[in-house]
C-alpha cells in the first residue's frame, strides 16, 4: 500500500504497448470498435455528394449499387440534426378519455384472450367483458391523467429527428469512382445528353 507522499507508479506508468491513449482512472480506454488495431486500420472516408433529403441520398446509393459499386464502402450521414415536434391537435379531457379507452380496450382484449383460453364458460363472453372493463378503466385513467396536468400540455404531438442535409460518404480509395457514377446520375436526372 502506498502512502500519500509516495508517487504511484501504476498511475504514472505509460502503456507498454506503445498505445497513444494514456491510461485513465479505470485503466486504458478502448476505442468503440473494441479492437484498437482494427480502428487504426479503418480507411478514411470522403463525402462525395450531399442531398437535401434522405430519399435522394438513398437513390444515389441505390444507383451506385446498380452499377456494381462496392456499396459496403458507403454511408449516408445526416448532419444538422434537429428535433421537430408536429402539433396534431388540441387534447381535451374527453379526447384523453377516448384514447385511454382505446388503449384499455386493447389491454382488456389481451387479458380476455388469456382468460378465455382457460375458461370453461362462453369464450366470447369472457373476451367481451374483459374488453369492456379494460375500456372503462382506460377511459377513467386517461381522463384523470389529463386533468392532473392542469392544462400545461393541452395538445397532442409527434416528434421526429430530421437532418438539414444528407452526405453520401465513401472510403477514400473508392471516392473517384463514386464521384464519376454520381455525376452520371446527375446528368441523367437533369436530362442532359
Amino acid at each position: 500500500m502506498t502512502t500519500p507522499s509516495e508517487p504511484s507508479t501504476a498511475v504514472n506508468a505509460q502503456p507498454a504497448t506503445g498505445d497513444p491513449i494514456p491510461p485513465g482512472p479505470a485503466g486504458v480506454p478502448t476505442v468503440p470498435a473494441g479492437d484498437p488495431a482494427a480502428a487504426a486500420g479503418a480507411a478514411p472516408v470522403v463525402a462525395v455528394a450531399t442531398y437535401p433529403d434522405y430519399a435522394q441520398a438513398q437513390r444515389a446509393v441505390d444507383y451506385l449499387s446498380d452499377n456494381k459499386f462496392p456499396v459496403e464502402k458507403t454511408s449516408i450521414v445526416g448532419t444538422d440534426l434537429r428535433l421537430v415536434e408536429n402539433v396534431l391537435g388540441r387534447l381535451t379531457t374527453a379526447r384523453a378519455a377516448g384514447a385511454g379507452a382505446a388503449s384499455g380496450a386493447w389491454f382488456g382484449l389481451f387479458i380476455g384472450l388469456l382468460l378465455g383460453i382457460f375458461s370453461n364458460s362462453n369464450w366470447f363472453a369472457v373476451i367481451f367483458v374483459c374488453l369492456i372493463i379494460g375500456a372503462i378503466w382506460g377511459a377513467i385513467f386517461g381522463a384523470i391523467a389529463q386533468a392532473a396536468t392542469g392544462g400545461r400540455r393541452d395538445f397532442t404531438s409527434r416528434s421526429s429527428l430530421t437532418a438539414g442535409q444528407y452526405a453520401v460518404t465513401v472510403e477514400a480509395d473508392a471516392a473517384d469512382e463514386a464521384r464519376a457514377l454520381l455525376t452520371r446520375l446527375n446528368w441523367q436526372t437533369s436530362g442532359a445528353q
